[in-house]
């Protein structure tokens, strides 16, 4: 039984509706150990034949058998894996990739076989060695002359141990000592048991075969036996093909990025711009948002509540609470009162660590040295309050009072009020006693610390504060608590609870005033703001992204050729898609750490040059930020690659060997 036979093989080439017959009933029988040469002129099916053989060619009649099985045609799959274990080629143009070493062009023969890394490479070694040409294994091909070129072609045709080899006019480029030692190599392919069909329109060379097949106008027209068919040796050896493992695409890939380096270096460039663009609205965004809440918790903290009681029954907002708040305490100051009562309610609600009653006086007067300066809110201190808002001193202990810069200054002098701080000061206000009648209150108080900030005032502890009226037999309810809540996410919802606590007349008794909830106002605005710009930033990537599928596109063009050597070294359609996006999600993976690399520069840059004036990092980036870069990057890339990966891998492997 023959190794193979060619059963009654028809193809046409059409031309709008017209036939053009290429072969017309071929029927032929090799066996290994054979030289065979299909000697015929250009134009006479030569090619086409061998293209059907090697698997190539899917739209003929007739049959090919194997082996005595039956190669379907019409099963890519099939063609694929009949390919890569069974057949290798060399070619009159050498069809080397350029961008791979000598070594290089033989491994990725290889990549598709189950040896592992180490016999990879010395089966590739020994067999460039065999060929003359262990001394050029990390030149690239255009550094090698048209023999040793050829030399490289037979190396890797050889490389996984088919049983076929097919040689395309693989003299057809060399001077006579060229074709007479690539000659000897076929010669000797033969007698390790293989089958070598070389194709040649000169007799000169088909006569150094064992047999001779004249093809001509389609047809056979002689079959001339030279020699007997060398044996078969009796052990041959054998290596067991496989599917291309996905990291030698990406090695491939690689490679093919660093041997065009300075031109992707450009792609990647315009990639980063994009990807810093985004990354620099996105920290200065963070950065704002925690400059932002630095200042104001540096000022009140915002995880407090300051609840007054709501003298209306009816809901309030803030801006309601604020400004009724001086008039309704003036007026009648005992209706402020907030009892044991409601302490209780609010010490009871979810989320709240610690309630504070305090005392808040809407009107005093301090003296020192006969300067006299009126005040519209003296509290007791509470933790809304933050000591970051006492610029000069402490926070005030028993005994002990605060100032605000303005009052210390009227107090004393703009230029020397600091030294207010530990001089005492005289306090005096109008409160009521139990029976609501005004009761003149007055102390002599240490100055303790100097604040700046909204939510700092003049303030006195409680404990001093309760003391205070006691000794004038004043009311000491508290008219105002701080509630202090556990994190900053559940202010708001506190605060609406304390909004909604009801009397026994199912009217609401407290209203709440939060820091919080204002914060996050503002941040929600920054985060809007910088959403945006970062949104319009984004449309680089976008610009980025038509870069990368143009710079897909020429590369699926320049390499046309490189796709069919692959093709037909058994790579499937899926090898080829997943080559081209692994080299874009590279460019995207590269572009992303030198978009890092640039925005880490310019952060310095920004933060170094506005530090000095806002004593704060403006921009900050996060590791979401980064994961974001990476992300994006890969993401863009690998969408831009999907259709020029795709055109690649449905190049027909006849038509992309024969590409320029």
């Amino acid at each position: 039984m023959a190794f193979l036979e060619l059963k009654n093989i028809y193809k046409s080439y059409y031309l709008d509706k017209e036939e053009f017959p290429v072969l017309k009933g071929i029927n032929l029988q090799f066996d290994r150990g054979e030289f065979v040469s299909i000697l015929g002129e250009s134009g006479g099916g030569k090619s086409t034949l061998m293209n059907i053989i090697g698997g190539l060619d899917r739209n003929f009649k007739g049959e090919v058998l194997v082996n005595g099985k039956i190669l379907d045609h019409k099963k890519e799959k099939q063609l694929d894996s009949y390919r890569r274990a069974t057949v290798g080629y060399i070619y009159q143009s050498y069809n080397l990739i350029s961008h791979l070493t000598v070594l290089d062009n033989v491994l990725v023969a290889l990549d598709m076989t189950t040896l592992t890394k180490e016999e990879r490479r010395k089966r590739a070694l020994e067999l460039l060695d065999k060929v003359g040409l262990s001394e050029q294994v990390k030149k690239h091909p255009n550094h090698l002359s048209g023999g040793q070129k050829q030399r490289v072609a037979i190396a890797r045709a050889l490389a996984s141990d088919p049983q076929i080899i097919i040689a395309d006019e693989p003299t057809g480029a060399l001077d006579a000592q060229n074709t007479k030692e690539v000659l000897a190599l076929l010669d000797g392919i033969a007698r390790d048991g293989k089958l070598v069909i070389a194709v040649t329109h000169s007799q000169e060379v088909a006569d150094n075969g064992t047999r001779i097949v004249h093809l001509a106008d389609g047809k056979i027209d002689g079959d001339e036996r030279l020699r007997p068919a060398y044996p078969i040796p009796e052990d041959p050896t054998e290596i067991t093909p496989r599917v291309l493992p996905a990291m030698a695409s990406y090695r491939t890939a690689f490679k093919h990025l660093t041997y065009n380096f300075w031109r992707n270096s450009l792609i990647m460039l315009g990639t980063a711009i994009g990807i810093f663009a985004v990354l620099l609205f996105s920290g200065l965004g963070n950065g704002i948002n925690g400059y932002i809440q630095n200042q104001i918790n540096s000022l009140a903290n915002p995880q407090a509540i300051t609840v007054f009681k709501n003298t209306t029954g009816k809901k309030m907002t803030q801006e309601q609470i604020q400004s009724s708040l001086g008039q309704t305490m003036a007026a009648n100051p005992q209706s402020m009162t907030i009892s044991d009562r409601n302490i209780d309610q609010l010490r009871k609600l979810d989320s709240v660590s610690s309630v504070q009653p305090g005392i808040m006086v809407s009107a005093f007067q301090l003296n020192y040295n006969g300067k006299k300066q009126s005040g519209t809110s003296l509290s007791t201190w509470s933790k809304a309050i933050t000591s970051d808002s006492i610029k000069q001193g402490h926070k005030p202990k028993n005994g002990e009072i605060v100032l605000t810069k303005q009052q210390a200054i009227q107090l004393l002098s703009a230029k020397n009020y600091k030294q207010i701080v530990g001089k005492t000061i005289q306090l005096s206000f109008t409160w009521i006693d139990g029976d609501n009648n005004p009761v003149p209150v007055s102390g002599n108080f240490k100055v303790a610390g100097i604040t700046e900030g909204a939510s700092a005032g003049t303030s006195i502890t409680y404990s001093t504060m309760r003391a205070l009226l006691q000794k004038a037999n004043a009311s000491t309810a508290a008219n105002f608590a701080t509630v202090n809540v556990t994190n900053l996410d559940s202010v708001q919802g506190v605060a609406n609870k304390i909004d909604n606590l009801r009397g026994s007349n199912n009217k609401r008794v407290l209203g709440a005033i939060t820091v919080g909830s204002i914060l996050k106002t503002v941040n929600t605005y920054v985060s809007l703001a910088s959403t945006v710009l970062a949104s319009i930033a984004g449309i680089s990537l976008l610009v980025s992204a038509l870069m990368i599928i143009v710079t897909m596109y020429m590369s699926v063009s320049e390499r046309t050729k490189e796709i069919g050597i692959l093709r037909a070294l058994g790579e499937r359609k899926k090898d080829i898609r997943r080559l081209f996006t692994s080299e874009s999600i590279f460019i995207g993976l590269f572009s992303a750490i030198l978009a890092l690399l640039i925005v880490a520069v310019v952060t310095v840059i920004i933060n170094h040059a506005l530090y000095g004036l806002i004593k704060y990092n403006i921009v900050q980036i996060t590791v979401g930020n980064v994961i974001f870069a990476f992300v994006i990057a890969i993401v863009i890339s690998f969408i831009a690659a999907l259709l020029p990966a795709r055109r690649a891998a449905n190049l027909n492997p006849i038509d992309a060997l024969a590409a320029d």
